[in-house]
C-alpha cells in the first residue's frame, strides 16, 4: 500500500497540513519541524510528488484563501447568508492583507475539479468552506491532501481534526420552538431544507427536542423538508396548510423558505399571524421586507465569516496549532409574524 501524507504526519507527530507545507518549504514552518517531517518522509519512503516546491514556486508565498460555496446551479447565489459571510471574511482578510478567491460549481464534481486545479497551480492552498454536509467529497479531498481548511458549520467528517465555526443550531431551534410554545401554540410544524446539510439537521433536531420536552405531539406530516425552493411545486406544503388539523405555528429553517411559506399561505387564504405564526432563521433582508415582517433567529452571519477568516490566517501563520471549534452566539429578533394562540 502506498505511503500517504497522513502516514508521514502520524510518524512526525504533526498535522497533515504541516507535512503539506513542509513539502512546499513554506516559511511559516520552523526548521526544526521541517527536519522532523523530512526524516519521517525518508523513513517511510514518501514521495511528495506534486507537493514539492519545485512544482510551483507560487506555492511558497500564496496568501490567497479559497472561499468554497456549496454546489448549486442558482439558489446559493440568491441566499444572503452566504453574501454576509463572505463580507465578514473579506473584511478580515483585507485588514490582514490576504486575498480571497470565491469558488463555485454547479455540482460536486465541477466544484472539486475547480479546487483541484487551484491547488495544482499553486493559486490557493487554504480554504474556507461555507457549508457542511454529510459525506462530502470536497472535505475528503482537502483532508486527504493535507490542505488547510476551516469549516463554517458543524463537522461531520474528521470532526476532531477540523477547525470549524458554527452556531448552536440545535439550541437555537429549540429556543425558537419554545418561543411559540410560550405563545400558547401546541400544534407546531417544521419546514426545513435538506437534512444532509448539518445546520438543517440540527435545527430539525432542536424543534423535535422542544416538542418532546413539553410533551407535545411530533407528527411526521407536520415535518416537511424542501431540497430546492425553485424546483418544489409547493403541493405538500399547501396540503398541510389546508388539512382540517393544520398547525397553528411553524418553525422554518431559513428566511427564503419562510417567504415561500408566506406565499403558500396567501394562495390558500391563510393570514399571518392570525391563522399561522412563523418564526424563521438568518434574519436576512427578506425577513424585514416581507409583510408582515418575520420574527427570525439572527445567526450573526458576518461574524461567522470574521471568525472563520481569523482562524484560517492564525493557523496559516502558526501551523502547529490544534484544531479550534468556535460557537458564535445567536439571538431572536421579534417582529410581526407571531402572535399568541387564542
Amino acid at each position: 500500500m502506498a505511503v500517504t501524507l497522513k502516514d508521514v504526519a502520524a510518524l512526525a507527530g504533526v498535522s497533515p497540513s504541516t507535512v503539506s507545507r513542509t513539502c512546499k518549504d513554506n516559511p511559516s514552518i520552523s526548521e526544526e519541524t521541517k527536519e522532523r517531517v523530512r526524516r519521517a518522509m525518508a523513513q517511510l519512503g514518501y514521495d511528495p510528488g506534486g507537493l514539492s516546491q519545485s512544482a510551483s514556486p507560487q506555492l511558497e508565498t500564496s496568501r490567497s484563501i479559497g472561499i468554497i460555496l456549496p454546489p448549486s446551479q442558482k439558489e446559493v447565489y440568491e441566499n444572503s447568508f452566504y453574501l454576509e459571510t463572505i463580507r465578514g471574511i473579506s473584511q478580515f482578510c483585507s485588514h490582514r492583507q490576504y486575498m480571497n478567491t470565491v469558488i463555485t460549481g454547479q455540482n460536486e464534481t465541477e466544484l472539486l475539479k475547480v479546487i483541484q486545479s487551484l491547488v495544482r497551480t499553486g493559486q490557493v492552498d487554504s480554504f474556507i468552506i461555507l457549508y457542511s454536509r454529510q459525506k462530502d467529497p470536497v472535505i475528503d479531498y482537502l483532508y486527504n491532501e493535507g490542505l488547510l481548511y476551516v469549516l463554517i458549520g458543524k463537522a461531520y467528517q474528521y470532526a476532531n481534526q477540523t477547525i470549524y465555526i458554527d452556531n448552536d443550531n440545535l439550541l437555537a431551534s429549540q429556543e425558537a420552538t419554545e418561543y411559540l410554545i410560550r405563545l400558547g401554540h401546541k400544534s407546531i410544524a417544521y419546514l426545513g431544507s435538506d437534512s444532509s446539510l448539518m445546520f438543517s439537521a440540527d435545527r430539525k433536531a432542536g424543534y423535535q427536542t422542544a416538542l418532546a420536552l413539553h410533551q407535545l405531539p411530533l407528527r411526521p406530516d407536520h415535518c416537511l423538508e424542501i431540497a430546492s425552493v425553485s424546483r418544489d411545486d409547493g403541493s405538500s406544503l399547501r396540503a398541510m396548510l389546508q388539512s382540517p388539523d393544520r398547525p397553528t405555528a411553524m418553525v422554518v429553517s431559513d428566511d427564503i423558505l419562510a417567504v415561500s411559506l408566506e406565499r403558500a399561505c396567501l394562495e390558500v387564504g391563510l393570514s399571518i399571524p392570525k391563522d399561522l405564526s412563523i418564526i424563521s432563521f438568518n434574519n436576512s433582508l427578506l425577513a424585514r421586507l416581507t409583510s408582515p415582517q418575520l420574527t427570525s433567529i439572527d445567526v450573526n452571519s458576518c461574524q461567522l465569516g470574521i471568525e472563520a477568516a481569523s482562524q484560517i490566517i492564525n493557523h496559516m501563520e502558526n501551523p502547529n496549532l490544534m484544531a479550534t471549534k468556535i460557537i458564535v452566539p445567536h439571538h431572536l429578533i421579534e417582529r410581526d409574524s407571531c402572535r399568541a394562540f387564542v
